[in-house]
């Protein structure tokens, strides 16, 4: 199901978005909902990295994947 939102875009994006919108006989809504798509993606990556950084600086703890299979009682 399709929410609504509002946002407010700089004048020379919404232009540009036009033009894209126009070239490919898409929508503005279909165009928008795709660039986000695409950038979870970069956010996925960014997120990763923060991850990779907080086990590299102690902040987290990495778990052997034997003991959560142990906790969770899997026997493998």
């Amino acid at each position: 199901m399709k929410q609504a939102i509002n946002i407010r875009l700089e004048k020379d994006i919404l232009v540009t978005l036009d033009e894209y919108a126009n070239e490919l006989d898409k929508t503005r809504t279909s165009l928008i909902e795709k660039a986000i798509e695409c950038y979870f993606d970069k956010l996925d990556e960014m997120v990763a990295d923060k991850r990779i950084d907080n086990i590299k600086n102690g902040k987290t703890k990495a778990i052997p994947l034997e003991d959560v299979f142990k906790e969770a009682g899997i026997n493998v």
